[in-house]
């Protein structure tokens, strides 16, 4: 029967634990070494075990724990368990501080390796949880190996912690160090309450734009999704937990995923398939991660197949490329529930044994949310039918982390970890990081800016007065939101401006009614100008997977058609028909594909799913403002597109590094009176995009000049340079984003039409304008 305890002095709290009965369970311990079987925490001679030695090198502890661990042992650690065994997760605002001792003992007998702590739950009692948790692995079990926490991390943490903008807004920054701090942020808040691992960033690319997950990649480019994830991987990794070892590298481990190639389903759904060979895998799919991965602690294989192989059986791509060719030593894991998928999804095993094996036979250990194969591996081994060898080397990789996280040195949570949470600092990176992430697309007639004395502002749409967060965020994350009708009245009383918002929802977000389409009109006559606030949406965490809940992004919700769902379009044109002159910002996860708005509207503005001040950042761009908290002052710090925008899903893909000779051009055209022009490519349409990867305007103008290579002639392994001045010739300060593209004349195989392979954001004054860089 379990036994309810409540949270007494941690003193007291040990006295009271019992070491589970396979503590005398020595079967697969080495009898030869420097210890005994009775005490394997000791040394026969009295010296301490190397592993507890904090000043040895991370590789002799690695190889001095190992030995010591029976299977059962190893196998615990390779399989994901949850606080859930010990603690009542249940309800999302229950903060009792008790724990299930019989639970506890059973998680980390079994699944006490890694331990799920993503959940909604008072700061308190997560602490609580794992200082628990921890307190009985390092004092009450054989050896004293910590666990590694985990939650999600990919644009915040999410129990309560601020949440940035997606990572498609994030990309659009095209700021590095923007990113590296946001990831600081996200750790910070993190590794205050003991979790010591976060599942981010995700490098897949976004050419596959009918795939849901859009939204939780930096683009669809390789050489910007590599730029971003290192940053993010940098800032997420950097420094080391409190009283730690000199060894420690790091202080939260980034978990790069999904290893690889899965963001380019077949026909664009969750899991499908992905085509491919060797060539495009290693020139598109691999180069993120070996950019950005190759010091992360942590790496999340893929469900999908790659040319008939499924990720996590991949030997070539896990064992020989990862491991071996680029030399990765730290953890691996297959993602929630995939090793089952080899028997019910890919259909290549037909027993949890057989997915057991072939999944650590490429060095993984496996998540939860599944069947829990692992815990065949024991009798397996014991059948001679798994080496022990493949469980050994699964394991090196987890307690190398373990070890260069310092965890064996200190793994509980701060006392003082509420100093670390929602801090002045992270609302000042949130704030650049809403701002930054915006893109202007289209301003004919200068439109925008708006002035902060116009009249009044029809303010319309149903993403005007709502908070649209991506997938990834616990329940009700979107309270800590500003919607944008709430930021533009907040922005207009800061600078006492007397214009007047006039709001119109005009439609929902879900519904083909038009019935509210007429207050929208009669809202825009009333007003000098109109804004008309439409997209996708997602759902947080909880809602998402929740039966009969609705959403057109996120994990598991794909798409056949990009354009606007419902009467949004029609809400756009009715806006627009009034004769005033009409924003439409798009509030999306992903390109939205609508080439009457593209043609017709006086200005777009994109925004990708933003963070908690996205409504307020939304206004500033509109209204032209100075972001307060901003590191540079008088700028506006426009974004730059990471993905295409297609002109429908038909003419997908568009990614703009196609390989030459991808895309002739005779286009056909239907003009707004259904005029027809036909053509061959398409005969109705062009695969030219709507904004193509890079683009984003500016309110002021900037002109280069100067532009240098470092050598007339450069050979294949030589590193060369490009120097370039940029002069802002416009009326206000600005950033831009230098962009350098390169394509190959003449080579031995077909190759991109042309390659991203640098980029620099750098703030150019009205005052001296000018900006050289090599």
């Amino acid at each position: 029967m379990a036994v309810q305890k409540k949270f007494i002095p941690l003193l007291a709290l040990a006295v009271s634990f019992f070491l589970p009965a396979s503590a005398n369970n020595t079967f697969g311990v080495r009898d030869d070494l420097h210890f005994t079987l009775e005490a394997r925490s000791a040394n026969k001679d009295g010296s301490v075990p190397i592993y507890k030695n904090p000043k040895a090198s991370i590789e002799d502890r690695v190889n001095d724990l190992l030995p010591r661990m029976t299977v059962e042992e190893k196998v615990s650690q390779l399989i994901q368990g949850d606080i859930n065994g010990w603690m009542n997760m249940t309800d999302p605002l229950d903060d009792t501080l008790t724990f299930n001792q019989t639970g506890l003992e059973e998680m980390v007998r079994l699944k006490g390796g890694t331990i799920w702590a993503g959940y909604l739950t008072p700061w308190d009692k997560l602490a609580y949880a794992i200082n628990v948790g921890q307190r009985y692995m390092m004092e009450n079990t054989t050896l004293g190996i910590p666990a590694l926490f985990q939650s999600e991390g990919l644009h915040g943490f999410t129990d309560n912690g601020t949440i940035f903008p997606s990572p498609i807004g994030l990309a659009a920054t095209f700021n590095t160090d923007l990113v590296s701090q946001v990831a600081d942020i996200a750790a910070t808040e993190a590794e205050g309450l003991g979790i010591a691992n976060m599942f981010a960033p995700v490098l897949d690319l976004s050419r596959e734009l009918r795939w849901g997950r859009v939204e939780e990649n930096f683009g669809e480019d390789h050489f910007l999704t590599g730029e971003m994830g290192h940053a993010f991987v940098t800032g997420m990794q950097s420094g080391r937990r409190r009283n730690t070892s000199s060894t420690a590298i790091a202080r939260v481990a980034s978990t790069c995923k999904h290893f690889a190639a899965f963001g380019s389903p077949q026909g664009g759904l969750n899991l499908a398939q992905v085509s491919g060979g060797e060539r495009e895998l290693r020139t598109q799919y691999l180069k993120p991660f070996n950019r950005a991965c190759l010091d992360s602690l942590a790496i999340m294989t893929a469900y999908s197949s790659y040319d008939g192989i499924p990720a996590i059986a991949n030997t070539y791509l896990l064992t020989d490329i990862l491991r071996n060719e680029w030399g990765y030593k730290y953890w691996v894991t297959t993602d929630a529930g995939s090793v089952d998928l080899l028997i019910t999804l890919h259909g290549t095993c037909d027993t949890r044994e057989c997915a057991a094996k072939v999944a650590v036979d490429n060095f993984s250990g496996e998540m939860g949310g599944g069947t829990y194969t692992y815990l065949t591996l024991p009798d397996q081994v014991k059948a001679g039918t798994v080496s022990i060898n493949s469980i050994d080397g699964a394991v090196k990789g987890l307690l190398r982390a373990k070890f260069a996280l310092g965890l064996f040195e200190n793994p509980y949570p701060y006392d003082d970890y509420l100093s670390t949470l929602r801090t002045p600092q992270s609302r000042n990176v949130l704030h650049n990081a809403d701002s930054e992430s915006i893109v202007l697309l289209e301003n004919r007639g200068n439109v925008l800016p708006l002035s902060k004395t116009i009249g009044s502002v029809a303010l319309i749409g149903p993403q005007a007065d709502r908070v649209t967060f991506g997938d990834y965020v616990f329940f009700n994350a979107s309270n800590n939101g500003i919607t944008p009708l709430d930021g533009f009245k907040q922005f207009l009383a800061n600078v006492s401006s007397s214009t007047k918002i006039n709001y119109a929802e005009g439609c929902k977000l879900w519904s083909n009614d038009e019935s509210e389409i007429p207050a929208a009109v009669e809202a825009a006559k009333n007003s000098d100008v109109a804004i008309v606030m439409v997209g996708t949406w997602s759902l947080d965490q909880t809602l998402l997977w929740t039966p009969g809940t609705n959403a057109t992004t996120g994990e598991h919700n794909d798409l056949s058609d990009l354009g606007l769902v419902g009467a949004q379009l029609a809400l756009v044109q009715a806006v627009k028909e009034v004769g005033k002159p009409t924003i439409v910002v798009f509030v999306s996860g992903k390109p939205v594909a609508e080439p009457w708005i593209q043609a017709h509207a006086d200005a777009v503005v994109q925004q990708f799913y933003p963070g908690e001040l996205g409504g307020l950042a939304i206004a500033e761009v509109i209204f032209g403002a100075v972001n307060p908290s901003a590191f540079v002052d008088n700028v506006f710090r426009e974004g730059k597109l990471p993905v295409s925008f297609p002109r429908s899903v038909g003419t997908t893909p568009v990614f703009y590094n196609y390989l030459k000779g991808s895309r002739p051009l005779d286009p056909g055209y239907v003009y707004d009176n259904n005029t027809l022009q036909f053509g061959h490519q398409y005969v109705l349409d062009t695969p030219v995009p709507l904004w193509t990867f890079g683009h984003g305007l500016s309110y002021t103008t900037f002109n280069y000049t100067d532009i240098k290579l470092s050598s007339s002639t450069i050979k294949r392994s030589q590193d060369f340079s490009i120097s370039v001045t940029v002069h802002n010739t416009g009326s206000v300060d600005g950033k831009e984003v230098v962009q350098v593209y390169i394509t190959d004349l003449v080579a031995s195989v077909v190759t991109e039409n042309q390659q991203l392979v640098g980029f620099k954001k750098v703030f150019i004054p009205i005052d001296g304008g000018d900006y050289t860089s090599g």
